[in-house]
């Protein structure tokens, strides 16, 4: 920086830029050195800098806009003022003659603090990064890591999560939601099963259990678990809506989905517990729960589960559009946001799979129920 004039000694002159000032009995710290350097002020009402001149160093001077030049309380006692500017926390100007500070605006403006933008940046890219892994990584991994876990490990899952959800529906302090054990009832359950195709008698072989609880509702857990609420199967109207419903259900578990949503659910938490080999342990099966009972599956999930339904029920010799037929019954009794339609599919899709249900039935098929009016009358009373 070019050095202003030698000036004798004086308060103000005036300059063809600005309005010089000696700088007596003022001095500069730089933070670097403990000591004060010798100064030269200058004004600069053009560029609204103040220059301070260094005369016995070889080093440039330095500006500091007048607008961002701050006073500091004088805590030693000393007579004039101490000016800092915010864009150096370090250097301070001792300044003997006031009459500068008529020039530097915000002299007790609080400043603001340092590196904000990039502050803001980091939180920014932090938040960035916390979406990145919940929208994309964890459902990437839930759905890549979903097809390695073991068999036991998914088992030890649905059965401790199965546990949690009959315990938080009791309600604290209250023994478990009863499972329905009418024995009649059961057996009409497995003839459905049986009819549908799905494997039996093996270690792999799907579980299917009836909670006594009035909710409209069924799902599917991780290791093979089929569950149904009373209330299902109290607003069935016929078996062929019961079966419709489990071969749905049966196609999420045949496609491993519950798994994938278990693990999304549970975020890191839950792919951690994967690696570990934790399947059923730690806070991951407290926040399932809620989260399996209402599971909400991708649109393409839901539609191979819809798929698998369709074809199981035909060859049960059920019609397919039994599906459609209680989807659609339901919404109009219990309404989008209510009952098992909550748990299928929201407004505008299930219309279309209603529609896609009825379409695959054939229409010069003749088809059967799948229960005999007894085993129907037995398995609507398999709670009492």
């Amino acid at each position: 920086m070019t050095q202003p004039p030698d000036l004798p000694v004086g308060t103000m002159q005036d300059a063809p830029d600005g309005r010089i000032f000696d700088g007596r009995d003022s001095g500069y710290f730089d933070g670097d050195a403990p000591v004060p350097r010798s100064v030269t002020l200058m004004v600069d009402t053009a560029a609204g800098v103040l220059e301070i001149g260094l005369p016995d160093s070889v080093a440039a001077g330095v500006r500091w806009p007048l607008d961002e030049i701050r006073q500091l309380d004088d805590t030693a006692g000393q007579q004039g003022v101490i000016l800092r500017w915010t864009g150096d926390p370090l250097a301070r100007l001792h300044l003997a003659d006031t009459l500068v500070l008529r020039h530097m605006p915000h002299l007790t403006r609080r400043a603001p603090p340092k590196g904000r933008g990039r502050l803001a940046a980091w939180a920014f890219a932090a938040v960035a990064a916390v979406a990145v892994q919940i929208g994309v990584l964890v459902p990437l991994l839930a759905d890549r890591l979903a097809t390695f876990v073991p068999p036991a490990g998914e088992r030890a899952l649905g059965e401790v999560t199965f546990g949690q959800i009959r315990q938080a529906l009791a309600g604290t302090g209250l023994p478990p939601l009863p499972v329905c054990e009418g024995a009649q009832g059961l057996a009409a359950l497995e003839k459905m099963l049986v009819s549908l195709g799905v494997e039996r008698e093996t270690d792999a072989a799907i579980k299917v259990f009836v909670l006594d609880h009035e909710m409209v509702n069924a799902f599917a857990l991780p290791g093979g678990y089929v569950v149904f609420f009373r209330g299902m199967i109290d607003a069935a109207l016929s078996p062929n809506e019961i079966a419709a419903v489990l071969a749905h259900e049966v196609g999420h578990v045949e496609n491993r989905d519950p798994t994938r949503h278990a693990l999304r659910s549970a975020g890191p938490i839950g792919i951690l517990g994967l690696l570990l080999g934790d399947f059923a342990g730690g806070a991951a099966v407290l926040f399932l729960t809620e989260q399996l009972i209402s599971a909400n599956y991708a649109q393409g999930a839901e539609s191979g589960a819809d798929e698998f339904a369709y074809a199981a029920l035909e060859d049960a010799g059920v019609s397919p559009a039994a599906l459609g037929d209680m989807f659609d019954r339901l919404r109009a009794e219990y309404g989008d946001t209510d009952g098992i339609v909550s748990h299928f599919v929201s407004h505008p899709t299930l219309t279309s799979r209603i529609e896609r249900s009825r379409a695959a039935a054939q229409p010069d098929r003749s088809y059967r129920d799948i229960l005999t009016d007894e085993d129907w009358a037995s398995l609507q009373a398999v709670c009492d």
